[in-house]
């Protein structure tokens, strides 16, 4: 996965990002220069990018969000949303920096 320099911004008071404000809800984020899966982990927010680690990239490259996991398309492996692991796969999800500042988090590379 290439690492183009990139920062977000996600205001989760508004409706279309407000479920990030609850621990164990999960987003996909479409950016401008990222698609990121963005998770509240109870205790912080985690940023993953979107494509599968371990395939690559095609059209069901794109990973979706099931409970407290991301899941590849390609091969339906799962990875966690805690730590951007899944057991048995070489690669973990590529995780971007995150910083927050009351109602906005900001997603960064």
């Amino acid at each position: 996965i290439p690492n183009y320099p990139f920062s977000e911004t996600i205001n989760i008071s508004l409706p279309a990002y407000s479920q990030l404000q609850y621990p164990s809800n999960g987003i996909l984020y479409y950016g401008a220069f990222a698609t990121i899966i963005i998770f509240n982990t109870g205790s912080g927010y985690n940023a993953f990018d979107a494509f599968c680690p371990n395939q690559p990239i095609a059209n069901c490259s794109t990973m979706t969000i099931s409970g407290i996991n991301a899941v590849c398309g390609c091969d339906n492996s799962e990875y966690s949303l805690f730590t951007g692991q899944s057991p048995g796969m070489e690669y973990p999800m590529k995780q971007y920096r995150v910083e927050v500042s009351q109602s906005t988090i900001r997603v960064y590379n």
